[in-house]
């Protein structure tokens, strides 16, 4: 009974322990279980965590992004993983020690292994994940690095440029255009990159376009990147798809690397314009023209580097140092022959380094010597680009004029290295080797010619000069057709500083066009006889005088082309160059004139500085001559026959530049004559009744001289000493392009009474010493308003003391609206430059007056009293918004030299030059209620020089102050009167009681004799810096400030300026003048960091009484 009862009690006890408090009895009675559930867990969990990372992985492979949920459970599983194998652990030492048990640690363990237990169970129900990863948007730009994008001057002004086009309103298409090789792609990369970086863009997306696009795999492309996957196959439909997954893109740059030709970026998908206006495109293309007929709003080139530039890079990647060494003189060397473009730079430097010094000298004998196709490691990834440009000018030509346009390419390789190639010359050579061979007409030629130079300037193969009558051949693209020409059957050979005749023309027969330099006048071996068969042009030039014999051009019977310059000849040596079209000799002394006459094939003859006094009645007998250059010494007369040139009917150009004596009126009787370039002495006279009947180009020089093969691109009036009227040129006055009238008497204005509509094709004038002159037009007379002048470019008026105003009346609605330069000396009596209040409404099509002009220079006008009459009502109807530079010296009523109406419009000022004003009190004639209304900015002004200004007070108005970011040089001088640099007004922040120049770029600071200049501190890195008698003696007393930024307080304090070492690290020139009360030049030693250092290599102190402290940073 008793055990019965106890069993009942056990039992009873037992479901009331397991009801209330089973979990805790658990822990001690279920262990070995716990332990079992928690380690079979565990170990679904670390396979499962291992199927899952494996997962994850394989994804990852794919370049799919990975969805959070999966990462947070990869994350959770590791941890626990990690925690409870501290537990397992913890297992292992219980059973360790079974026998003698701690039934406390039991009790603690078995609660936190059920605990995980229960966790890992979770982790397990919620790990089934599909899918693991989704398909990311490609990163697009970020996938293209450009590490190789280096600073130089030519990318640092095209990345500025690019990045203020896109930031600009209104601007959605920007072309970027250079020569193959410069770099466009690179920079095209660093744009990109830098736009994501500061977030202008949501997405940057950059392709190749090519030469034969593959639109099908740009469009796979940009789905990439997008992750679009495309549901239709056909390039229409992708096109369509795109555009619309694009558009839900707030803000996207697409850079189009390496246009070739016109496209929609439409058809490839691209929402551009109205349909996405946060769509902006960045093209980069070798030919100009292509940034034209892509509509560019804003087209920006991308040039070659500096020679310093160039080195930097060449040796970065050759790896050489600056050290003296041979090996670094040869690199040297090799880096100046690679001329600056960066793809022959690193190229040629990859090929050498870790050549020997012999290797490198090896290759630089073969740059000099344009021997490249000898090692094609070196140089073939430099001509792979340009080939593809030279085979491009075959693209949407006729075969004729692709031809044509190579030949004209090559052509410009026969020149020698770095010249500037007169295109007078090549249009000779054209002619002679029958370019665009289809057209008759010269001027036709010319044209042609002209479009093909054009063409392959804009292909990068021909560079532009400062002269519109020469090109420029890079030398790598030179070096690039003397190879296409090393090879076959049509050689050209080109050498330059010959002293020794080459053997190579023992293989003569291959050659089609030499061209000999600055040959020695005693080369050694010249022959008598050179047997050239097949050669079609010949270019030889003399050093000095060169001697050939008679014999010498005999077996060269195919030539076509003759240039000859500096060298003594026969003319009877030539008689059986019988295919001969072209015969120029520039300085050379031709004997026997009279065998010209035997070239019955000659088209163009040009003879320079031959001295002969007659020219030959048998010149008459070459019926197939079409142009005549004659050019003589200054001083000399060239006589021609009477009625020789009536005879020449088929002669369409005629250039003689020297004083003759043509009876004008023969030249009536030349119906072809299209070209005329002619000295007129006063004693000829220019008859009246004298007609130009189809000119289309001309160069007349009345009374003076110019020399030869200048000119000839314009129609060109130069008149001096006159004191007849200008009616006997009015015919010239139609459609004259540069007119210089020079000591012409008698006439009021430049226009001659003639009928309406002349001179509007002017775009150059140049006047001076016209005593009668007062005006440039005059309305109010029968001219009326059809004399507008506006196509003039460039305005150069000196010595001209009767000139009142360039317009008399009202002047047309577009008067100098294309004007860029002008030029205005001497002229006592002008009192307004332009009278703008006079125009009283613009034309809305029409942009503003002035908006082109970019230099502005006047000197020595004692009565001008303004600049431009502009009332602020009429401000839209000028502007200077292409303004870069002023000068104006010598302009005592001068007061004011901007209206604040055009001051603001001036964003483009970069030099500000002004001398010798007495009379100027303001820069911008403000009235000074109205200063605060206008906010100022010139962001590219770099130069301020201010000297002689009597009654100037100050330099900038106060809103100027924050809005000068660029300005590096200021330049103060002989400015009594000047008090402050900026005009302090109310409730502007200063720095106690000296005004802050915040000019972070500044680096020339000079400040002399301007004794009432107020304190002033300058934020800078100077480099230079200048004063001289500066004094502030109303502020002697004040405390000198100290700030944690570059700056000087010049004043006459105990110390004139204060300067913080660490703060003046590029400070290399300081120059102290006449700064009495200087007590101390730097911070005494206790105030400056030992780490501190100067650059300052040149000090100059004079007249300083009281200095007493030397720093020794300054050793």
């Amino acid at each position: 009974m008793a055990e019965l009862v106890v069993s009942v009690s056990s039992n009873t006890v037992g479901n009331l322990a397991t009801e209330y408090a089973s979990p805790y009895l658990s822990y001690f009675f279920r262990f070995g279980k716990i332990v079992e559930e928690f380690k079979s867990q565990r170990k679904a969990l670390e396979l499962k965590k291992d199927r899952v990372k494996n997962d994850v992985d394989a994804a990852i492979r794919q370049t799919e992004a990975i969805e959070k949920d999966v990462e947070d459970w990869l994350t959770r599983a590791e941890n626990e993983l990690g925690v409870t194998q501290i537990l397992e652990d913890e297992i292992g030492h219980i059973n360790c020690s079974k026998w003698c048990p701690n039934w406390g640690w039991r009790y603690c363990l078995s609660k936190k292994l059920a605990k995980k237990t229960l966790l890992i169970s979770e982790l397990l129900e919620t790990c089934n994940f599909s899918p693991i990863g989704r398909r990311a948007p490609l990163q697009g730009i970020e996938f293209i690095t450009s590490k190789d994008f280096r600073d130089s001057e030519s990318s640092k002004s095209a990345f500025i440029g690019i990045m203020e086009a896109i930031n600009a309103k209104g601007v959605n298409m920007i072309g970027l255009y250079g020569m193959p090789g410069v770099g466009k792609t690179t920079l095209a990369k660093e744009v990109g990159k830098r736009a994501l970086e500061q977030k202008l863009f949501d997405k940057v997306v950059m392709f190749t376009m090519s030469q034969n696009p593959n639109i099908n795999k740009i469009q796979d492309k940009v789905a990439d990147i997008f992750r679009l996957k495309f549901e239709t196959s056909s390039q229409e439909g992708k096109a369509e798809e795109l555009f619309r997954s694009m558009q839900g893109v707030n803000k996207i740059l697409v850079i189009f690397d390496d246009v070739w030709e016109e496209f929609e970026p439409e058809t490839i998908g691209i929402p551009f314009g109205v349909a996405h206006e946060g769509c902006k495109i960045l093209l980069t293309t070798r030919h100009q023209q292509v940034c034209t007929i892509m509509n560019c709003q804003k087209k920006i080139q991308l040039g070659i580097l500096s020679e310093v530039e160039a080195w930097t890079l060449f040796k970065d990647n050759a790896g050489v140092d600056d050290g003296p060494s041979s090996l670094n003189g040869v690199a040297k060397e090799v880096a100046r022959e690679c001329k600056g473009l960066p793809l022959a730079l690193v190229t040629v430097a990859k090929a050498l380094k870790g050549e020997s010094l012999d290797g490198w000298r090896a290759a630089n004998q073969r740059l000099k010597d344009s021997r490249h196709l000898d090692n094609e490691e070196v140089f073939g990834g430099v001509y792979s680009p340009l080939k593809l440009s030279y085979d491009y000018l075959k693209k949407n030509n006729s075969q004729t004029t692709e031809n044509d346009i190579q030949l004209c390419f090559l052509l410009c390789s026969l020149f020698p290295e770095d010249d500037e190639i007169l295109i007078e010359i090549l249009i000779m050579c054209g002619i002679g080797v029958g370019l665009f061979s289809h057209i008759c007409l010269i001027e036709d030629k010319r044209r042609e010619i002209g479009v093909a130079l054009t063409k392959l300037q804009k292909s990068g193969l021909l560079l532009e000069t400062d002269n519109a009558e020469t090109v420029r051949m890079h030398d790598v693209v030179r070096d690039f057709a003397h190879w296409l020409k090393s090879m076959g059957e049509n050689r050209f050979m080109v050498k330059d500083g010959l002293k020794e005749w080459p053997h190579i023309f023992e293989n003569f027969g291959c050659y089609t066009a030499i061209a000999l330099w600055n040959c020695s006048s005693n080369i050694d071996n010249l022959p008598d006889k050179v047997k050239l068969s097949n050669l079609k042009i010949l270019v030889l030039s003399g050093k000095e005088m060169l001697r050939v014999s008679s014999t010498f051009f005999e077996e060269m019977k195919s030539l076509h082309v003759l240039i000859l310059i500096d060298v003594y000849f026969s003319l009877e040596g030539l008689q059986s160059l019988t295919n001969l079209r072209t015969l120029c000799c520039i300085d050379c002394k031709p004997e026997n004139l009279s065998s010209l006459t035997h070239m019955r094939n000659l088209e163009v003859l040009a003879l320079f500085g031959t001295n002969s006094d007659e020219i030959l009645e048998d010149l008459v007998e070459l019926s197939t001559l079409k142009s005549l250059y004659l050019s003589h010494d200054e001083e000399q007369q060239i006589n021609f026959p009477p009625n020789l040139l009536s005879r020449l009917t088929s002669l369409q150009e005629l250039h003689v530049t020297s004083e003759n004596n043509i009876n004008l009126l023969e030249l009536n009787s030349l119906s072809r004559l299209t070209a005329l370039s002619l000295t007129v002495s006063a004693e000829q006279g220019f008859q009246e009744n004298f007609m130009f009947p189809k000119l289309q180009r001309y160069n007349i020089v009345v009374n003076g001289y110019f020399g030869y093969l200048k000119g000839l691109t314009f129609r060109t009036l130069k008149i001096n000493n006159l004191s007849s009227l200008l009616s006997a040129f009015k015919d010239l006055f139609c459609n004259v392009e540069k007119l210089s009238l020079e000591n012409v008497d008698g006439e009021k204005n430049i226009i001659p009474n003639l009928c309406k509509k002349r001179v509007n094709e002017l775009t150059s004038l140049w006047l001076k010493s016209c005593k009668d002159m007062e005006f440039l037009i005059d309305i109010t007379g029968k001219q009326g308003s059809s004399v507008a002048l506006s196509n003039l470019v460039e305005v150069d008026i000196r010595n001209m003391n009767c000139l009142k105003e360039l317009c008399h009346g009202p002047p047309p609605t577009s008067f100098l609206q294309n004007l860029e330069e002008v030029t205005i000396e001497n002229c006592k009596c002008l009192q307004v430059v332009f009278q703008m209040n006079k125009i009283c409404e613009k034309v809305e099509s029409q942009a503003p007056l002035l908006s082109r002009l970019t230099i502005l220079k006047l000197y020595s006008l004692p009565e001008l009293e303004s600049i431009w009459n502009l009332e602020s009502s009429h401000h839209e109807i000028a502007s200077l918004r292409s303004l870069k530079v002023v000068r104006i010296g010598d302009c005592s009523k001068l007061k004011t030299i901007f209206s604040p109406c055009l001051a603001l419009s001036m964003l483009h000022l970069q030099e500000l030059y002004i001398d010798c004003c007495d009379g100027l009190e303001q820069i911008i004639g403000f009235a000074q209620e109205d200063e605060n209304h206008y906010s100022l900015c010139w962001p590219k002004w770099k130069t301020l020089w201010i000297e002689n200004c009597r009654s100037l007070k100050y330099v900038f108005p106060d809103t100027l102050s924050e809005a000068l970011p660029q300005l590096e040089c200021v330049y103060l001088k002989n400015c009594p009167h000047l008090v402050l640099i900026y005009n302090q007004t109310e409730g502007k922040d200063v720095t106690g009681n000296h005004i802050l120049l915040n000019v972070p770029f500044l680096q020339n600071l000079s400040v002399i004799n301007c004794p009432h200049l107020t304190c002033f501190v300058v934020q800078a890195q100077l480099e230079k810096l200048y004063l001289s008698n500066v004094t502030c003696r109303q502020l002697c007393n004040i405390d000198v400030l100290t700030l944690n930024q570059d700056y000087i307080i010049v004043g006459d304090h105990e110390e004139v300026f204060q300067v913080q070492v660490c703060r003046l690290s590029q400070l290399v020139s300081l120059q102290i003048k006449g700064c009495e009360e200087l007590e101390r030049i730097i911070l005494p030693k206790d105030q400056v960091s030992s780490s501190s250092h100067v650059l300052l290599t040149n000090l100059n102190i004079s007249w300083l009484n009281k200095t007493r402290n030397w720093n020794k940073y300054l050793k």
